[in-house]
Order: structure tokens, then sequence, then C-alpha cells
């Protein structure tokens, strides 16, 4: 027995390791190929990002350092804090970069930006994640295959003809059926951009929503709930994480949108918060509308790349965020649906 032992230990030992799983295929040429092209345009956009913040970074960073940039906008604390300006009597959030003393306060345009943001999600939100509900648990399948292509082709419309109805047509009929003290203010800007962002929320809450497994709402039917109870309890629960994503990546949709709210918000920049009825400017429409009448590598110039910098920053803060939400969302309800 004790030689068999021996032998066979030996016998064990003198085999070759066994390769690990997937190592023994080789793969044809042509998947080789391909798989080597798809990791090249990856990487080359990953490299394009990078460069387009290093160039827009590189404009603004001199603002910190020049001595003629300093004296001229104040220094960092300046641009976000109240200065006592020459013909004021109290010190103010102001941005008027042109004439004799230049103004350069970023409160009011990031007060602009929020608010019209903030609104236009209000808006567009809720009527996107019904329309999705409606689509995906309640039309038919005839009317589905209509009202889903019709919904997501809204996403092609140019921003600057959304603009261009917004200040046409919107903000006279809102005028005269709100009865607003001006015609373009933050209200008209938000119900525009409402319209461009809603497409984007409906794609991806209509997705999370079809995906929901049918024999989840099969069963709670056949137990005896109602058609409601299966959608607010159970499939609205289950999407949540792709309706959030939606949502997220909505408001970087927004935040980013420029041609809408520099045609139809009046772009006065007006610290006004919590009054939807005043104009606002955000930080987009000011670089788009200020950026081409500037003197390269004046304060002004580089306050402007300061601007679009921050907005970079923004909109990458909120697709990690993105990220962050639907992993934390699917953790807990799969966690729940485990127990």
């Amino acid at each position: 027995m004790t030689e068999r032992a021996d032998a066979a230990t030996v016998e064990k030992a003198s085999r070759p390791a066994p390769r690990p799983l997937g190592t023994g295929y080789r793969a044809p040429w042509s998947d080789r190929i391909a798989e080597a092209v798809i990791r090249g345009l990856a990487l080359v956009s990953v490299l394009s990002i990078a460069l387009i913040f290093v160039f827009i970074a590189k404009e603004a960073i001199p603002l910190f350092f020049e001595p003629e940039a300093q004296q001229e906008f104040g220094g960092l604390a300046a641009l976000f804090s109240p200065r006592t300006w020459p013909g004021y009597d109290a010190s103010v959030f102001i941005w008027q970069p042109v004439g004799g003393t230049p103004k350069m306060n970023l409160v009011p345009l990031f007060v602009g930006t929020l608010k019209i943001t903030v609104l236009g999600m209000l808006f567009s939100v809720p009527l996107a994640v019904l329309a999705a509900i409606f689509v995906s648990q309640y039309a038919t399948r005839r009317a589905r295959e209509v009202l889903k292509p019709a919904l997501e082709l809204m996403a092609s419309i140019p921003s600057v003809v959304l603009g261009f109805f917004a200040l046409m047509v919107l903000a006279s009929l809102m005028q005269d059926t709100l009865g607003l003290p001006s015609r373009l203010n933050a209200l008209v800007a938000a119900v525009g951009l409402a319209i461009a962002i809603a497409p984007v929320v409906f794609t991806v809450s209509e997705d999370a929503l079809s995906s929901v497994p049918r024999e989840l709402a099969a069963a709670a039917l056949a137990l005896g709930a109602r058609k409601h109870q299966v959608v607010l309890r159970i499939v609205l629960p289950a999407a949540l994480p792709g309706i959030a994503a939606g949502a997220i990546l909505g408001f970087g949709r927004a935040i980013g949108e420029t041609m809408i709210v520099l045609m139809a918000s009046g772009n006065a920049a007006v610290v006004e918060l919590f009054d939807p009825t005043s104009s606002a400017r955000t930080v987009t429409a000011t670089i788009a509308s200020e950026l081409g009448e500037v003197t390269p590598g004046d304060a002004h110039w580089r306050v402007l790349f300061l601007l679009g910098s921050l907005l970079f920053v923004v909109t990458f803060v909120l697709n990690r965020l993105a990220v962050w939400v639907v992993e934390a969302l699917q953790r807990r309800w799969t966690a729940g649906a485990s127990r």
C-alpha cells in the first residue's frame, strides 16, 4: 500500500500544472484586432477628455499669479464674496466684466445656473418618469411602439431650435397666462430646458422599468395585488437605480445646456435664488456670449476659462455621483430582495 501511495504521489507530481481557465483558447486574429481597436479608441477618448481639461485649466491657472490679473479682479476671494464697488453703498454680488471698473463675481452666475437647472428638473423628472411608467406598464404594445420612439425622437431636436421656441412662443404664452413681469426669465428658460432633458430621463427610466422581470409583477398579480400596487411597490422600487441614474444624467445635461438658457433667460445676473420670475444668467451662457469678445490673456479671459474648468469638474463629480447612487441603490434593493 505504501509503495502504491508513493507511486501515485510521484505520478501526480510529475503531471504538468493545469492551465487557468480561458488560457488554452487562442482567439482568432480578427477578434484580437477588434479588441485592440476598441482598446485604442477607449484610450483616445480618455486622453482627449484629459487634454481638454488640461487646455482649459492652462488658460485659467495664470489668473492666480499674474499681477495684472490679480489687480484687475481682486484675487480669488473677490470672485465669491460681496464687495463694495464704486457707486454702490453696500457690498453686493455683481457680474459686470466690462466698463470702467470690471466687476467679476461668480456667485450670480452660479445662482442663475442652479435656479434654472433645479426648476427644469422639477418640471422634467416627474413628467418623464410618469411617461416611462405609462409606456412600460400600461400602454398597449401598439401604443408603445409609437409613443416610445416619438418621445425619444425629441432628444434629437437641436437646442437652438428649442431656445427659439422658448423665445418666440413660450415667453409670450407664459407672460400672458401667468402675468409675468418680464417675457424672458428663469421660469421660461426652465420650461424650455425641461423639454430638452425630459427625453433623456424618459429613455433611461423606461429601459429600467422594462428590464424588471415580468415574473415579479405576475407573482404579485397572482397573489391578488392590483395593477397600481404592483407598479408602485414592486416595479418602481426595483427600477429605482436606473431612474436615479437617468435623473442625474438629466441634471448633468441641464447644467451644461447653453442655447436655451442664452436665448430665454433674459441674461441678467440677478441674485434672486427663490424668485423664478426674475432674469438669470448661467455659467454656460456667460461663456458662450462673452468668450468671443474678450482679449486673449486678460483677466476677463482667464475668469471665463476658470468658469469652464469649474463646469468641467462639476460635470465629472455628477457622473461619479450617478455611479455611486446607482451602485448604492442596487446594493440596497438586492440585499432587501435576498432577505
